[in-house]
Parts: structure tokens; sequence; C-alpha cells
């Protein structure tokens, strides 16, 4: 773990980096699945929207990773609720794909709405107690904010059925990141938000 010598984390504070990773770990872990299902279904119906597919989930798989590798060194372990953020991100993108691509690009752009807020409270969490990590998530944060422009691109996000459907994904995004940091993500949000 990268950070100066002279920080020394409280006991508070380690745990929170270790459900930083927790929760990005199972993130792109219920991601993966989101993109695989959409994938599966844009193979059939949506061929032109294959590319944007693949690369993104590439984008997840190989961010699963870093958080994944990050783990061991900080004492973190994988989260108990894997389980649900699989079945949640497989239910999810076939359910978003049923829509045809308007569901696709809705669902892409909710879930990575939500994960951009989290990753800027974390960015901002990490600065003065892990740096390493500071500057891996600052990296998926852009890759992650390519396909949330992409995705607002290729839809109206003002309709009502987008608002909806949105938001609702949002909701059930929030809940998974709020089980899964046992409610840390919003201490940790108040917590940079007092700054």
């Amino acid at each position: 773990m990268t950070q100066s010598a002279d920080i020394d984390l409280s006991n508070r504070d380690q745990r929170s980096i270790e459900r930083v990773l927790r929760v990005n770990h199972a993130g792109e872990h219920g991601a993966i699945q989101i993109y695989q299902a959409q994938l599966a279904f844009a193979r059939r119906f949506i061929r032109d929207l294959t590319p944007f597919l693949e690369d993104t989930l590439a984008h997840e798989q190989r961010h699963e990773r870093v958080f994944r590798d990050a783990m061991p060194l900080r004492g973190a372990k994988p989260c108990r609720l894997m389980f649900l953020w699989a079945i949640g991100g497989r239910v999810l993108g076939a359910g978003s794909a049923l829509f045809g691509r308007w569901g696709v690009m809705v669902c892409t752009a909710a879930v990575e709405r939500t994960v951009h807020r989290h990753l800027d409270d974390q960015i901002a969490f990490l600065e003065s107690r892990d740096l390493e990590l500071r500057d891996a998530i600052v990296g998926i944060r852009r890759e992650e904010l390519q396909h949330l422009d992409h995705a607002e691109r290729a839809h109206d996000a003002g309709t009502f059925a987008a608002r909806l459907f949105s938001s609702l994904i949002s909701l059930v995004a929030e809940a998974l990141i709020w089980a899964t940091t046992r409610g840390e993500s919003l201490a940790m949000a108040r917590t940079v938000r007092r700054r």
C-alpha cells in the first residue's frame, strides 16, 4: 500500500478502505453480469451495439481484477453478497436488453451515474489515506465516465420512462452498495462533504 511514511491509518479508516475495495470489486462483478447479459441479446438483435458492449465488458473485467489484486495487501476480502450482485446484474442486464437499445443505454447511464458519484467520494476519502488505490480509482473512473457519456448521448434522459427506469436502477444499485459497505458508503460521503 502506497502511503506516506507518516500516515498511520486508524482502524476506522482501514475498515473503510477494505469496504471500498469490497464494494468496488462486487460492483464490477455485477457490471460484468449486466454487460454479458446485454451482449448476448445484442449479438442477436442489436448487432451495431455489440462493439460498445464488448469494450465496456472488457473494461469492467479489468476493473474487477484491479480491485481483486489490491485486496490482499489491504486485508480486504470479497463481499459475502457476491451472489446478489451476480443475480442482480444478470436480471438487470437481461431485463434492460428486452427494451432494446433504449433499455441498454438507460441502464448503462443509471448504473454508471451511481458508480461515478461513489467513486468521487472514494477518491476524496483516499486522498490522504491510500494514494495508490486512489490513483487506480481515478483511472477506472475515467473509463466509467466514457461509458456514461456514451450512454447519455444515446438516449433522451428527459422522458418520463427514462427517468423512472433510471431511478429504479439507481435505487437498486444504492441499496446493494449500502448493504455491501454496511452503511459505510453514507458515512464516507458525509465525511468527504464536511471538508
